[in-house]
């Protein structure tokens, strides 16, 4: 899921309206009000005004994920009403909300914050692709990102949550930055309190010093969803779990008035209860409104006050109307305007309030040093070189958090931070990264599946392996196994050469090699009928020395040895192959050059990749006269997409092979054909050591992202031939394909459902899981 309306995002969101509404169990909320007291015997500093007896006023703010964006609306109410608020106590998103309006941020700041936020990037589960290491884009190709598993002491394990928290983690340590020196949450702006779980004893914990961003975060650490936090060696979940309006905290912590705003969701009407995730969603509400009932219990009507906007249908999930949760929340708020009038201020006296809050502006001053914490198996500071943010240079928010990016798309680690220290000998620049703790063996797995429902098709199912940090300097290793139509195994180990060499810079070296095997088709030419079967196997064996380009790519300059053997199985008279077994050996230098900025692999909607690849030495084809002989090869490959407008893309590729002396005998080493391969034409039809191909697709997103990115409907236009020698090209004896589709890009690879049509080929059905 790269974020909660995203790939997979829909089946994610479902988890996360499940576990957001998991907010309070009741065999953990029982002990919440006996609990709380004993965070704090005595009342809190509140800040002092011209009116010194009034009373004090505690503002509590519920969970409920998405559903919280609606205290927004709340504050900006309570602020037109003149009310000063000395403490805020929130749970989960409450704590957010409530701790940016106590550090300073006016409700109007965190409103047009919020407003601009781009949710989907804020959720995604790794770093924006065109920002990782190519080779993690490369394995994109192979199998999708949607779900890792680890292997780790002889058991397979899933991340401790299923949305990543980085983004959220940045944009709170942002906000949160003028207030970072204020350890001690009775020293802001506006007395705070978050309320979160201890996972290990199910009791409440209530954070009431320490960094402030963690505490926001450990919070909203929704089970399942939002993986959990150690503060103080102590292990934090939602606080939810056990105190999702915390009005008992608040009272112990001497509140003479309490403001609670409830954003709980609704019980569903029975036509929802027909499934099992609608039943277990009902279930949790009710376990939710029983706990909320007795949080309820404890306020006084006489002197406090309840605010419960009705949010209708709208969702923990619904992140993207953050404008309409805000709107509600506001409107609600202000039809209880004339009970919040005994608790406000004079104008003179309530700008005197909101002035003691207190300046945030962020001085600029010069990193004394800029270091790392957290690791105990990998060495982020071989990332010291790449970062932006360097000692003796002036402190930059943005800088920061791009390289925040840059050490998450190692891919090595669950959560990256930083912190801003102040010392006496200058400031320090803390990145803190968190190891993943389901490895050290990674796994990922993809499909591959096609049918013309005419008999022809394939099926596999590929596993792709990734072991990192096997040594101190960084080997790793990645394997890809392939099991089906067509079995295969690639496997490379890639070493990295010099201690500031990263997935992102410096040289490495990569041994690796392949062993497979398929059924190939041969024809009597592209417009010709099947004339046999053969069964190709193929080994290969390379050291390359490499480059990574940053984010841009990599270059691989290396030796290799591949070896292709060939044995017919069926044959017709029309089969002009030998009938014999055909044995093929190439040796030789290759240089291959590889960029790729697409934002994503299947149904890119932005960014473009290229490759090139030229190839030069010795081929050994028994299918010759003259078996032995020198050739050289050219290849390159490119594609360019544009989003049109929100839902509207054009995708451009083109592909050309150049092949002297090539190793091609008529039975599909290169070739072109199947669906957006020439579509209309049979998998592999056109063969030839010379290539030229050109694709134009558009498709437009139907729906909005559900169990995938989205369902998508699209056309395709495709142009090319393939010729045995140079001389043989003719730009008139170009062929045509076109297919009109619907598409979706699943967790397990992309699916197409299309109608092809090739006017010097065939028309009909395919449907293919896996990418053209």
């Amino acid at each position: 899921m790269d974020c909660l309306t995203s790939p997979t995002s829909r089946l994610r969101a479902c988890v996360a309206v499940l576990a957001g509404l998991l907010t309070t169990q009741h065999s953990l909320h029982g002990r919440a009000a006996s609990a709380a007291p004993a965070v704090a015997a005595e009342p809190v500093a509140w800040v002092a005004t011209s009116r010194p007896a009034r009373p004090r006023v505690a503002l509590v703010l519920s969970g409920g994920g998405a559903r919280g964006l609606a205290h927004i609306g709340v504050l900006k109410v309570l602020e037109r009403a003149r009310v000063p608020v000395d403490l805020i106590v929130g749970t989960s998103m409450g704590a957010i909300i409530g701790g940016l309006y106590a550090s300073g941020m006016e409700a109007s700041v965190i409103e047009a914050e919020i407003r601009r936020l781009d949710w989907e990037g804020l959720f995604a589960s790794r770093v924006a692709r065109p920002e990782l290491p190519m080779r993690q884009k490369e394995d994109d190709f192979a199998v999708t990102p949607a779900l890792e598993v680890g292997l780790r002491d002889g058991e397979f394990r899933v991340p401790l949550g299923t949305v990543s928290t980085r983004g959220l983690e940045s944009l709170l340590r942002r906000y949160t930055l003028p207030v970072a020196e204020l350890r001690d949450f009775d020293r802001l702006p506006i007395a705070f309190r978050a309320v979160a779980t201890d996972m290990e004893t199910g009791r409440p914990e209530i954070l009431a010093h320490g960094d402030l961003a963690l505490a926001m975060r450990s919070s909203m650490s929704v089970p399942g969803v939002f993986a959990p936090t150690e503060v103080a060696g102590r292990l934090l979940g939602d606080g939810g779990l056990v105190d999702n309006l915390p009005v008992a905290v608040a009272r112990s912590l001497g509140a003479e008035r309490i403001i609670a705003v409830n954003i709980g969701t609704p019980l569903q009407p029975r036509e929802s209860l027909d499934t099992l995730l609608g039943v277990t969603a009902q279930m949790i509400n009710i376990l939710t409104e029983q706990n909320v009932q007795r949080s309820l219990a404890l306020l006084d009507p006489r002197r406090d006050l309840l605010i419960a906007p009705d949010l209708g249908r709208l969702t923990a999930a619904d992140f993207q109307e953050a404008r309409a949760f805000v709107a509600l929340g506001e409107e609600q708020a202000a039809q209880q305007f004339d009970a919040l009038r005994p608790l406000a201020l004079p104008e003179a006296d309530y700008a005197a309030w909101r002035q003691a809050r207190g300046d945030r502006d962020l001085p600029r001053t010069a990193l004394a040093r800029v270091g790392f914490s957290g690791s105990e198996q990998t060495r982020p500071e071989r990332y010291a070189g790449l970062l932006e943010s360097q000692a003796g240079q002036g402190f930059d928010v943005a800088a920061a958090e791009r390289d925040v990016r840059r050490l998450a798309a190692a891919g090595d680690y669950t959560r990256v931070d930083y912190q801003l220290l102040r010392g006496a000998d200058g400031d320090s620049l803390i990145f803190t990264v968190e190891e993943k703790a389901w490895g050290p063996d990674y796994f990922r797995v993809g499909l591959d599946f096609r049918t013309d429902f005419s008999g022809r098709g394939g099926f596999n199912v590929k596993l792709l392996h990734h072991r990192p940090w096997l040594d101190e300097a960084g080997l790793s290793w990645r394997n890809l196994v392939q099991i089906g139509t067509q079995p295969a195994w690639s496997s490379e180990l890639l070493r990295p050469l010099g201690e500031q060499s990263s997935p992102l810079s410096g040289w490495f070296a990569a041994l690796g090699g392949e062993l497979g095997r398929e059924e190939v088709l041969t024809y009597d030419g592209p417009e010709g009928e099947e004339t046999g079967r053969i069964r190709r196997t193929r080994s290969r064996l390379g050291l390359d020395l490499g480059q990574p380009l940053g984010s841009l790519g990599e270059l691989r300059l290396g030796a290799y040895s591949e070896r292709w053997r060939d044995r017919v199985v069926v044959a017709s008279d029309a089969f002009d192959g030998l009938r014999g077994g055909i044995t093929r050996r190439e040796q030789g230098l290759r240089l291959r050059l590889a960029f790729d900025r697409l934002d994503f692999a299947s149904f890119p909607q932005a960014g473009w990749r290229a490759r090139v690849e030229l190839a030069g030495g010795r081929l050994e084809d028994q299918a010759r006269t003259d078996r032995s002989q020198p050739f050289t090869r050219v290849e390159a490959e490119a594609t360019q997409a544009w989003t049109l407008d929100n839902r509207h893309v054009l995708a451009l590729s083109g592909r050309l092979l150049a092949s002297g002396h090539g190793r091609n005998s008529g039975q599909g080493l290169d070739a072109l054909g199947g669906f957006q391969q020439l579509s209309g034409y049979k998998p592999r039809q056109i063969d030839g050591n010379q290539i030229l191909f050109g694709r134009a697709v558009y498709y437009a997103r139907l729906s909005p992202p559900a169990l995938t990115r989205g369902l998508f409907a699209g056309a395709s236009a495709e142009l090319g031939n393939a010729w045995r020698e140079r001389g043989d090209i003719r730009l008139g004896e170009l062929r045509s394909g076109f297919s009109i589709f619907l598409g979706a890009d699943t967790g397990l690879g992309p699916l197409y459902l299309g109608l092809v049509h090739a006017p010097r080929g065939d028309t009909g059905l395919v449907l293919q899981l896996g990418a053209p």
